[in-house]
């Protein structure tokens, strides 16, 4: 079986992807410019970064890497009806985001691409974009400064990590949780295995 690159510097999918037993054999983070483009709505964008990220990692392959290579990208947005919350880099973002989610539902898209890689390039491609709706409960005021000064919503799509104290904000859910994390398990595991890839073990 070709070997699995991720295309993906994220700690919490290389966690996630342990879960079901899948470790690559590669991580390759693809640096890309995440802007969305003017009228994109979240699921586009989902579904376009993870596209562009799998085409980067395998035009960015290492000359000592095998060329026929499964590539597995992923990219999470969180939506507000078509609006595109940011990925938190200040205490400020993760608070503004906080405000936006209180007391409201949300979306969060993940963008799931796996290309099979050849010699001359891509041969096969796969894509899917799962959704989950996220309701918040109303948020006070001491519930977001305690959440801005933990910190873990720093770098977070939409300002928050729901495997972490966020989850006491969580009032419903409608849809897989992996998702939420960033790497939805179910959508992964039935893309890997429609290209054969090895999920359970044999004798």
């Amino acid at each position: 079986m070709p070997p699995l690159v991720l295309a993906s510097a994220s700690p919490r999918r290389l966690s996630l992807l342990s879960q079901i037993g899948v470790v690559p054999a590669h991580v390759l983070p693809a640096d890309l410019d995440e802007t969305p483009l003017p009228r994109e709505i979240p699921r586009q964008l989902a579904r376009r970064l993870s596209r562009a990220k799998a085409a980067a990692c395998a035009a960015a392959l290492p000359a000592d890497m095998p060329r026929d290579c499964l590539i597995l990208a992923a990219d999470t947005v969180v939506g507000l009806g078509r609006r595109i919350l940011p990925k938190a880099e200040t205490p400020e973002e993760v608070e503004a985001c906080l405000r936006l989610l209180s007391g409201r539902r949300h979306r969060v898209c993940t963008g799931l691409c796996l290309l099979q890689n050849g010699p001359q390039g891509i041969v096969r491609r796969a894509e899917r974009v799962v959704e989950t709706a996220v309701s918040f409960k109303r948020l006070s005021d001491a519930e977001i400064a305690g959440y801005v000064q933990s910190g873990e919503g720093l770098g977070k799509a939409g300002g928050y990590a729901i495997q972490g104290r966020a989850d006491l904000f969580v009032a419903q859910l409608q849809g897989g949780y992996s998702n939420v994390v960033g790497l939805p398990l179910h959508e992964t595991a039935a893309l890997l295995g429609g290209f054969g890839y090895p999920l359970w073990p044999t004798a």
